[in-house]
């Protein structure tokens, strides 16, 4: 059975670590804004759609922890670091055909120029004044 104050608890604790509000993490994860605060609140437990949105959208979050408290928060991982304190957001504002022309664009830009002691460049983040961030990785250097 699942316990409301220690997933609400934990809850907290992921919108601490991306350093957003109920309301961010609501429209973050596309429900609505009624539903965090119920949660948080106890009133309600979370929906089996509320907890998959959630660690879609939140790769840092553990399906076990946030359930159950087992686990651990950041899950272990390379990116950790990179991640913590940024809100990873899914955008469908650009089209995956205008995501790959604005990759080979920044790429094509950044060919090594001849007689230059510099390398290419391997990696370009872009980020938003909402806390979201795009990451383009260099794929002739891989």
């Amino acid at each position: 059975m699942l316990n409301n104050t220690s997933f609400s608890n934990r809850l907290k604790k992921v919108m601490d670590f991306y350093q957003i509000s109920a309301s961010s993490f609501a429209e973050t994860i596309e429900v609505p804004r009624s539903s965090i605060s119920h949660i948080l609140s106890g009133r309600n437990k979370p929906s089996l759609d509320f907890v998959l949105k959630t660690i879609d959208t939140y790769q840092e979050v553990d399906l076990y922890w946030l359930l159950k408290g087992i686990g651990n928060f950041p899950k272990s991982s390379p990116l950790s670091q990179v991640t913590k304190q940024i809100s990873v957001k899914k955008t469908s504002e650009q089209t995956t055909k205008d995501q790959h022309e604005i990759k080979e664009d920044l790429f094509e830009k950044t060919k090594k120029p001849k007689n230059s002691n510099k390398t290419p460049i391997e990696k370009v983040l872009i980020f938003y004044t909402d806390g979201t961030f795009k990451e383009y990785n260099n794929q002739d250097n891989q």
